[in-house]
């Protein structure tokens, strides 16, 4: 009996838990997806300067928060090791790039392009996987790229040029994703972003050196709204990857990769609905040719789980 009211009470405890993984990474997905109209905000602010103050405030945040922690100890194994101050430094680079090049996008308004690049990220990483890491695909997989590459296709031809935006986006961030598989579970969420943008700081410096020796910086702007709002964008960037953080240890990786699709969403219709951007029904083919794609990798990803299901419980009845 008392066996009986633990496993029900442990069943009840997981379910529980995984309810408030998935409501944690739903927030975490949201706050990216509404990242569009938060950027629009720190108008008159330019791409550059808005990366210089993200990667900076996001630095301090994140110190102030591992200072109250006492957890600095780790940073010896980052910054004393070479091999792995390298790693940091290429991820941190690579997360710069993506950050700025998605900033610019949503100045110059291309939310619609941008959120097309967040489609196309699970497409790219499968793809980078079968290149980089030499994986095997399985037949849905296959198709989930072919798929992929036919809407690139008709998208180039659509738009009258490669969607670069788009592009460099899915292949940034992807290419960021491997580095952090590179890096494996040596840091956390928290400690890698602390040394990422460890990193990037002198650049950010030199960035707004540069701009305030040519006049160019928008920080004492509007005083003080702006200025706040610059100052944000350290907790902006770290809270929705902390709740990241807490719903990929409560929930598996197929709730994780289906609430994904939340943040382009959001992005497409920030663009569309909030921000004016026109989207020609072609363009929505294009779109349409993507989902399809993504909707192949999740039956693909939702199959594998249960497969994987059915053999470790059949392995567990052999053992009984």
């Amino acid at each position: 009996m008392t066996e009986l009211s633990t496993s029900g009470g442990q069943n009840a405890s997981d379910g529980q838990d995984a309810r408030r993984g998935t409501a944690y990474g739903a927030g975490a997905y949201a706050i990216w997806g509404a990242f569009p109209l938060y950027f629009h905000l720190l108008a008159p602010a330019g791409a550059w300067e808005i990366l210089a103050h993200r990667i900076l405030w996001t630095l301090l945040f994140c110190a102030a928060v591992l200072a109250v922690r006492r957890e600095f100890a780790w940073s010896r194994s980052v910054f004393g090791n070479p091999r792995m101050l390298g790693a940091v430094t290429l991820a941190g680079l690579l997360i710069g790039v993506n950050w700025v090049i998605y900033v610019a996008a949503v100045v110059a308004h291309h939310v619609t392009e941008a959120s097309l690049g967040y489609f196309l990220n699970p497409i790219v990483t499968v793809a980078i996987g079968v290149i980089v890491l030499r994986e095997r695909l399985r037949t849905l997989q296959w198709l989930a790229v072919a798929i992929g590459l036919a809407a690139g296709v008709y998208l180039t031809i659509d738009f009258g040029r490669p969607p670069w935006i788009a592009l460099s986006l899915a292949f940034s961030f992807a290419l960021y994703g491997l580095m952090k598989k590179r890096l494996g579970t040596s840091l956390g969420a928290f400690q890698s972003l602390t040394s990422e943008t460890a990193v990037l700081a002198p650049i950010a410096i030199v960035i707004l050196v540069s701009l305030s020796t040519q006049g160019e910086t928008t920080f004492t702007a509007e005083s003080p709204s702006h200025p706040l709002l610059l100052a944000s964008a350290g907790v902006v960037t770290a809270v929705p990857l902390l709740l990241f953080a807490a719903a990929a240890r409560r929930v598996p990786l197929v709730t994780i990769g289906l609430l994904q699709f939340i943040t382009p969403v959001l992005q497409l219709l920030c663009g569309v609905l909030l921000l004016g951007e026109s989207m020609k029904t072609s363009r929505w083919i294009g779109f349409g040719i993507v989902w399809i794609a993504l909707l192949v990798l999740t039956l693909d990803s939702i199959r594998s789980v249960r497969t994987r299901r059915r053999m470790a419980d059949a392995a567990e009845g052999a053992a009984v």
